[in-house]
């Protein structure tokens, strides 16, 4: 199978963080079709110790590790030039484009779904 989308890291602090609209998109992914970062399996891991990480890691394990290289930094340094973006957020949309995969977020403030095609934001904490 072929990869879909990459999760960023809020989706995965909201489902650790027992917020069902997470929960519920998280569990309804195909793994074999999703993919995350190494920014976010970083950023994953600062939240959990001892037993709770093993947990955590086994979760994550079922997803593919994209990892970065020359290439990806390149583009992530270009779309922060151009867009402002903080740099994990700019890693984050490098792979996504690199790879051709929807990035996952919650994060409309640097990623407007209208504005950048490869967005795809599967619900609201407070929906308008």
């Amino acid at each position: 199978m072929m990869l879909d989308r990459l999760l960023d890291s809020v989706i995965l602090i909201d489902h650790f963080n027992n917020i069902p609209a997470a929960s519920t998109f998280v569990a309804g992914l195909n793994p074999a079709e999703t993919a995350i970062s190494v920014i976010t399996y970083a950023e994953i891991l600062v939240g959990f110790e001892d037993e709770a990480a093993e947990k955590v890691k086994a979760l994550m394990a079922h997803y593919e590790i994209l990892n970065l290289d020359k290439d990806i930094a390149e583009k992530a340094a270009s779309l922060r030039r151009q867009y402002g973006w903080k740099l994990p957020d700019a890693f984050q949309a490098a792979l996504a484009l690199y790879h051709h995969l929807k990035l996952c977020t919650r994060n409309t403030k640097d990623f407007n779904p209208q504005k950048h095609s490869f967005v795809e934001i599967p619900y609201e904490l407070n929906p308008p």
